[in-house]
């Protein structure tokens, strides 16, 4: 390890520490990974995520709280439905290669 990334690994800041720990929880949990992933491919409704995954509408609904809590996700309101898509290109990406790297 170089002295330069030691010192950044040293200096991370207890927020930093919680965002990026909360982070690797919602990309723990298969439920959400299915989520995430299907919306890399584009926005959907909840109805549809649900359909989607065969999963109950509480639990997608609860997921996506969770999620847009870490502003991973984002919505719109279309009359009363909801609409959401990844609102973090980044975290997009680490599932992404992680995925990728599953299937090697």
């Amino acid at each position: 390890m170089q002295n330069n990334d030691h010192q950044q690994i040293n200096h991370l800041d207890e927020e930093t520490l919680f965002v990026v720990s909360q982070t690797f929880k919602a990309l723990s949990d298969p439920t959400r990974i299915r989520i995430l992933n299907l919306l890399c491919c584009g926005e959907h409704s909840v109805n549809h995520i649900a359909e989607t995954l065969d999963l109950s509408q509480s639990t997608v609904s609860h997921q996506l709280r969770f999620l847009k809590n870490l502003r991973l996700v984002k919505f719109r309101r279309e009359g009363t439905t909801l609409y959401y898509t990844k609102d973090d290109d980044h975290i997009m990406n680490l599932l992404q290669q992680a995925i990728e790297h599953a299937a090697h």
